[in-house]
């Protein structure tokens, strides 16, 4: 109509941030890679919408091989631990259940592309088709919006001080995940001061390019 403004409804400008489902999520595993035959051992994740914690998800899993002993030493799982525990066979479909609707849910996790690696390999051994999430690193998400300066490195145990997180990350999955929560939340409220608001500015969001390689799950913790 001529003469009249118009104005936006909230449809047109996107899903706010305080209404999406983010999933924050963990593995402990066996060793660096799915390739060389390791498994997951732990699996913790929260879901969180608008800063309320939802639910929350953790168990135990028997990889099917003996547990190495440097990372029994780091993570304190050891294989009488999980002799009795259900296999990722068993644990993988509550845990997409868990997970949601795709195209509801955000997954966010720290070195994201290792987690994934697990998962993704696993739901192929278990002839299960894995959903496409959307997803945010935050080894990522925090080189984008954290100054170098600011912090030493960019790992979770790091970050975790740094934002001044209660939860110190001790390579358990439930506790880095409450860990990550707590950094995913900081950059949230930083990235604001960038007019980022909705589901759509997130994942449209741009600092300057970063290239990283994907690296072990404990080096970044």
């Amino acid at each position: 109509m001529s003469g009249v403004e118009w104005q936006p409804n909230l449809a047109d400008m996107g899903t706010p941030l305080s209404e999406v489902h983010f999933v924050i999520l963990d593995l402990e595993t066996t060793g660096a890679s799915p390739q060389d035959g390791n498994g997951i051992t732990e699996i913790g994740a929260i879901r969180v919408r608008g800063g309320e914690h939802l639910d929350r998800f953790n168990e135990l899993v028997n990889p099917g091989t003996s547990i190495p002993s440097y990372i029994t030493e780091m993570t304190g799982i050891t294989d009488s631990m999980l002799f009795d525990k259900p296999s990722i066979q068993d644990v993988l479909p509550r845990f997409i259940n868990f997970l949601g609707d795709p195209t509801e849910t955000v997954l966010v996790a720290h070195n994201s592309p290792f987690d994934l690696s697990f998962l993704k390999s696993a739901a192929a051994s278990s002839k299960i088709s894995w959903p496409k999430f959307p997803i945010i690193d935050t080894v990522k998400f925090a080189r984008f919006v954290i100054e170098r300066f600011e912090v030493a490195n960019y790992k979770l145990s790091t970050l975790s001080d740094f934002v001044g997180s209660e939860v110190t990350p001790s390579h358990r999955a439930m506790r880095d995940v409450e860990s990550t929560v707590d950094v995913f939340h900081h950059l949230i409220e930083r990235v604001s001061g960038f007019d980022v608001f909705t589901k759509e500015d997130l994942f449209n969001f741009r600092s300057e390019e970063h290239t990283s390689e994907l690296q072990s799950h404990h080096d970044l913790v």
